[in-house]
């Protein structure tokens, strides 16, 4: 079958057109934490523990940081081995072929794109409060959201101009939250009390009636479970949400392409992000719930309000300027990534080869990132989106699976290819990680799988239409002579 059909990794490797490589560990780190540490670390705090797990969202934040690292490691071989733009959909294109490398790829733009435009909308707000501007513009209840759609125009120009000033802007946000996560828990520590880490895993009970029909999740209806919070499924269910935390650290492998050493730099910036990252929610999230016990937590905004509980009102400014450089990279790098993956499918052949057209000064996908920008400002001023938050989750969990799989089955049918880092435990390790993920898009409610499997629909509505007829294989397979 033509849509089964493989690209070989040399030709991925032998690309004609390229991006210049200007990145070090240290900027891919900048990428990885400058997209992770964002809205997860100052809404989904509160959220979860309010309504999942009381103080073991703790724990919850843990398991979602372990089944990422699995995936790391996964994300760590296939991107030393093949380093280049379109990271999972890369991987899908030499491995499984080419309908699966178009699934992946139309996943992720849903992934990177809706993330941006949430995040956007929540910095719109953080800067609001900060400022005390009128809720009109910048507030979600504004029919345009000025300040959503003037910080993505302002981001996706920084993302056009060029990668390594892209990486400037990014690490210099990532110094100014990673330090206010790190006093928060300093200052935080001395206002933890036992009293309300007790019970830390609060006992099982009924879930609210409203938490029924399309809002259940998968793995209840498909194991007749009846709807209950807290207690260990309260955890888990809490792990599958507060995965959203997570979501992007695989952005680092879009970068492939632009890393000066790849073979050892993506390795360290996939593990020096998610080891940062993990360290920091596991700590912001156990002072949180300690300084405050989590009924009384606002969802909203859970670190602030906790130091206004503990009389600390000063704190709140600070945390509120964290929260905004914070979800400025996030938008920055989400940006920088859909760019990444359109132009590996242009360059394929899937997409129009202009979209993907490299600007010979910047040595970015200019058109590709400009046309991205405009879309995902129109989203983010006229649309709230905070319903569809969870798609993020199940599109970065789906893409997990695919590239936990694609290990394995390059190393059977590519067993000679170098590969500078291997998976340990091999294929053990690769198949727990697509177990785990699987596990997790069950703990997603029955209305997001529908919204993720439209997204699919209109993606192979179009894959049908344009993508295989002007694939690259396709002329290949049309010039190679017959037997």
């Amino acid at each position: 079958m033509t849509v089964m059909r493989t690209k070989p990794v040399e030709d991925v490797l032998g690309q004609e057109t390229r991006l210049r490589r200007r990145l070090g560990p240290l900027d891919l780190m900048g990428f990885g934490i400058g997209i992770v540490i964002g809205t997860g670390i100052f809404t989904l705090t509160g959220v979860e523990a309010q309504d999942h797990a009381g103080p073991a969202v703790t724990v919850s934040f843990a398991l979602a940081g372990v089944v990422s690292l699995l995936a790391a490691f996964c994300y760590a071989e296939l991107a030393s081995s093949v380093p280049t733009a379109g990271s999972a959909y890369t991987y899908a294109y030499a491995t499984m072929g080419e309908l699966v490398a178009w699934i992946i790829g139309w996943d992720l733009v849903l992934e990177f794109a809706l993330g941006a435009a949430v995040v956007a909308r929540g910095w719109s707000g953080y800067l609001a409060e900060l400022f005390g501007l009128p809720g009109t513009f910048f507030g979600e209840s504004s029919v345009v959201n000025v300040g959503a759609i003037g910080i993505t125009l302002v981001l996706g120009a920084v993302a056009t101009v060029g990668i390594r000033q892209s990486s400037r802007v990014t690490n210099a946000l990532v110094v100014v939250k990673v330090s206010i996560c790190v006093f928060v828990v300093i200052v935080g520590l001395f206002f933890v009390k036992a009293a309300n880490l007790t019970p830390f895993v609060p006992p099982a009970r009924p879930a609210a009636a409203g938490d029924s029909g399309l809002a259940r999740p998968l793995s209840q209806v498909l194991f007749g479970l009846e709807p209950s919070a807290f207690g260990i499924a309260g955890v888990l269910t809490a792990a599958a949400v507060v995965f959203f935390a997570y979501t992007g650290f695989e952005a680092v492998a879009n970068l492939g392409e632009e890393t000066r050493r790849p073979s050892r730099d993506l390795p360290l910036g996939l593990f020096g992000t998610l080891g940062i990252s993990t360290l920091l929610y596991v700590a912001v999230s156990f002072v949180v719930v300690g300084m405050v016990d989590y009924r009384r937590i606002d969802p909203g905004a859970p670190i602030a309000s906790a130091f206004t509980a503990v009389g600390a009102d000063w704190a709140s400014t600070l945390v509120s300027i964290a929260a905004v450089a914070g979800l400025t990279s996030v938008i920055l790098v989400d940006i920088v990534a859909i760019g990444r993956i359109g132009f590996a499918m242009a360059r394929d052949g899937l997409l129009p080869a202009p979209v993907g057209a490299v600007h010979p000064r910047w040595g970015t996908p200019y058109r590709l990132t400009a046309a991205i920008t405009v879309g995902v400002a129109a989203l983010a001023g006229f649309v709230p989106l905070s319903s569809l938050a969870n798609l993020v989750s199940i599109g970065t969990l789906f893409a997990f699976v695919i590239v936990s799989v694609a290990v394995p089955v390059l190393r059977r049918t590519r067993p000679a290819l170098k590969r500078p880092f291997r998976v340990p435990l091999s294929p053990l390790v690769p198949i727990v990680s697509a177990l785990a993920c699987l596990y997790l898009m069950t703990n997603l409610s029955i209305e997001t799988w529908l919204r993720f499997l439209i997204w699919m629909a209109l993606g192979l509505i179009l894959y049908f239409s344009y993508g295989r007829r002007h694939s690259h294989l396709t002329d290949e397979a049309a010039v190679r002579p017959s037997r």
